[in-house]
Formats: structure tokens, sequence, C-alpha cells
């Protein structure tokens, strides 16, 4: 493949794979860490606190299977990559009329720009709640995150990961330690995680349990692991695909528990703090961040908190820059250089963000929060039933393709969430 066909053509099959199998398996972790960012951004903290709050931790069942479903998808991701040598948005302008690839192109930008917007906000909370910096002032402040793009890819795409990692084990420590405080009921928690009939006579409960549901993937991510994953040198026989898709597959299936046990540690925070003190309404970030020091009798719960939703913020730009990367280049062939590249997408997040936010005042956070979980779900679709289509096919995929259950599971999986996210669109534009 030619070097400028090739997305993230910087990074491309730039990290070897030798040595013992022990060595070659950890050569592919990492992109895995990257995909991991996407399920933890504000919107699932949202949907978090939302359903630990109104329903205490009956809703972490919930949270296992949306989970398990990102694991199947993502598993689907790196399978394409690693067989095709191509990331997605590359194989859908190889396989459809250029009609047809603009379009989901079009979609495609779209939805990184929310996933973008998402980010702004939750970044720009988090400095609120850490600093003081007044929320406006904080949207623009996000806009200086291109230089740390930039200075990490730089420094060779093992760093980038690395610095991902960091940040993942920032957020992890900060909510061991709230939990820590909160004091988990360990009975309570095994209940939640079996499901409960609850869900067919609850209708709120239901609602609640949808938008978990509706909230689990995001199409920036099926396309970022499907070009981040080619970062490996990959071998050119059927065995040496076939061991570098179990590598891929292992990698994204530990990092998705890891961000498991992050989201089930948001709603039992929820559960044990809110919930249990009566306080049965706390969807907003600065509610939560509100309410948690003084319902645990310690600031430092608070702490960390807003230090946990800065990191998550700090990642989620990094990731969505790559991703960015992966859609223009490979669905259009345009190649931007990386500074150009992101203040423009940035840009894009941030004017909504900042008008919203001057005119609207801080309580006008949740409603852009909601709109770009609206654009997400309306993008879903393109991205992931075109994934499971290529996966399942003998032309594109070879002795590759995906076995036939795992097919049936995974169209299964994505008629369930795109029917959630159709549901949410439809609630939204209804009120």
């Amino acid at each position: 493949m030619e070097n400028d066909r090739v997305s993230l053509p910087e990074s491309h099959a730039s990290i070897a794979v030798s040595g013992s199998r022990l060595r070659r398996f950890a050569a592919f972790l990492g992109p895995g860490y990257l995909v991991a960012t996407g399920y933890m951004d504000p919107g699932n903290w949202a949907t978090a606190l939302a359903g630990g709050s109104k329903f205490g931790a009956a809703l972490l069942s919930v949270v296992v299977l949306s989970s398990l479903m990102a694991i199947l998808l993502q598993a689907l991701t790196a399978r394409l990559a690693i067989t095709t040598g191509k990331d997605l948005a590359q194989v859908c302008r190889e396989r459809f009329p250029r009609p047809v690839a603009f379009v989901l192109w079009i979609i495609a930008e779209a939805s990184i720009v929310a996933t973008d917007l998402a980010e702004v906000i939750g970044t720009a909370i988090g400095l609120q709640l850490l600093f003081g910096v007044p929320l406006a002032i904080g949207v623009l402040l996000t806009a200086l995150d291109v230089f740390l793009v930039l200075a990490l890819q730089s420094l060779g795409f093992r760093k980038l990961e690395a610095f991902v990692i960091a940040l993942l084990i920032i957020i992890a420590v900060a909510f061991t330690g709230q939990m820590i405080l909160a004091r988990p009921d360990m009975a309570v928690i095994a209940k939640g995680l079996i499901p409960t009939t609850q869900l067919f006579t609850d209708t709120e409960m239901l609602y609640v349990a949808l938008g978990i549901l509706g909230a689990t993937v995001m199409p920036h991510n099926l396309y970022l692991h499907s070009g981040i994953v080619l970062t490996r040198q990959i071998g050119p026989t059927i065995p040496e695909k076939r061991e570098a898709i179990g590598f891929a597959v292992l990698d994204s299936t530990i990092a998705l528990a890891f961000a498991l046990l992050i989201n089930s540690s948001i709603l039992l925070l929820a559960a044990f703090t809110f919930f249990t003190a009566g306080q049965h309404e706390v969807a907003e970030l600065q509610h939560a961040h509100e309410l948690i020091g003084p319902l645990l009798g310690t600031t430092l719960a608070a702490h960390l908190f807003g230090i946990a939703l800065l990191a998550c913020g700090l990642n989620s730009t990094v990731t969505a820059t790559l991703a960015g990367q992966i859609v223009m280049e490979g669905f259009i062939h345009l190649k931007l250089k990386p500074a150009v590249r992101r203040l423009a997408t940035r840009s894009l997040a941030i004017v909504p963000a900042a008008a919203a936010t001057i005119a609207g005042g801080e309580d006008s956070t949740g409603k852009l929060l909601v709109f770009s979980q609206v654009v997400l779900s309306f993008g879903l679709p393109f991205a992931m039933i075109p994934l499971v289509w290529f996966t399942a096919s003998r032309k594109i995929m070879g002795e590759l393709r995906a076995p036939a259950a795992m097919t049936i599971a995974a169209a299964l999986i994505a008629a369930v969430i795109v029917s959630l996210n159709v549901k949410l669109i439809v609630d939204t534009l209804l009120g």
C-alpha cells in the first residue's frame, strides 16, 4: 500500500511486532485504551449519574450489557482493519459509490464535531470545578489543547498511547478514592448485576436504561480503532493476520473492561451517595460535584471528581483528533497538517459552546450535551451497519471474515442500538 494512501501516514506500521508471543502481544497493547476513552465521555457520565441517583445500583446490569455490546463491535473493527490493511473510512470509500461515500464522510465529520462539543463542555466544566475558571473562558481555553496533541504526536505513537494510559490511571485512582469514601455495599452491587424485571414495569427506569445503552457506541470510535490498530507492523500471511486479530481483540477487550469499571463506578458512586441521601435528580456534572463533597463529608471527593472529569476531557481531545484525521484521509484522501485539522474541528465545537454558555449561562451546557448525543445517535448507523456488512463478506474478508454467530450477534446489537438511538432522536425532537 502506498504511504500516501494510508491514514495517519506518520504512524502507519511504525510499531514493530517481533520476538516471543508475549512480546508480540505487548506490541499490540495501546489502541484499545485510546478507544476506551470514548466510553467515558460526559454523555456517559450524565447517563450513569442519572441512573445511579434515581434507581441506585439497579441499572448496573445495563452498564455491563452495554460494555459487552461495545466489546463485540470493536472486535469487528480490529478484524476489518487487520484483514484488509485499511481502516473503516477507506473501505467505505473503496466499496461504495462516490456520492454515497461522500455522504458518509459528511455524517462522520458531523459526528466528530459533536464528539468534540461534548469534550469542550466536559473539559471546561473540569477547569471550572478544579480551578474556578468561568465556564465561558474554560470553553475558549480548550482551543489550547491543539499544542498538547501536536507535542504528543511529535514524540511518536507509543508516547501518545502512554499519555492516554497515564490519564486513565489517574481517572481510575480518582474513582477508587471516591468509592472508598462512599463505602459501597457489596450485596447491593451483586444484586445490581442481576437484570431487574422492573425495567418492564417502570417506564422511567426503562427510559434511563435506554439512555445508557444508546450512549454506548459512538461512530468516531469505530473509525478510530480501525485506523490506530494499523500503527502495528502486521505480517501479510493469514496466520500472522489471525494472530494479530487475536492480540488486537484482547487489547480492546481488556481496555473496554477497564472502561466498564469506570462507568460502573460512576453509577455506583451516584447510587451510594445521591440515591442513599434521597437526591434522585442528579444528572448535571456541576450538580454532582456540588453535592458529592458534603454527602461524603470531605472536599477530597469533589476534587477527585473534578480531576477525573478533566482527565477524561484531555484524553478525548487526543482521540478525537486522531479520529478526525482518519476520517478525512480515509474518505477523501485530503491530508491536512494536524494543527490545521485540530483547530478547524475544535473551532466548530467551541463556537456553539461559547455562544450558548455566554448567552444562556451554565444551565445551557446540559442542553448542548443532549444535542451532541443526538448528532452522534444520527451518525451511528452510518458507521455501524457498513462495519457489520463488511466483516461478514467473504469477498472482502476472505477466510478471515467474522464467524456467523459473531455476525448475527453484531447485527442484533446494531439493530438494538440503532433503534434506541432513533428513539432518542424522536423523543428529543418531540421534547
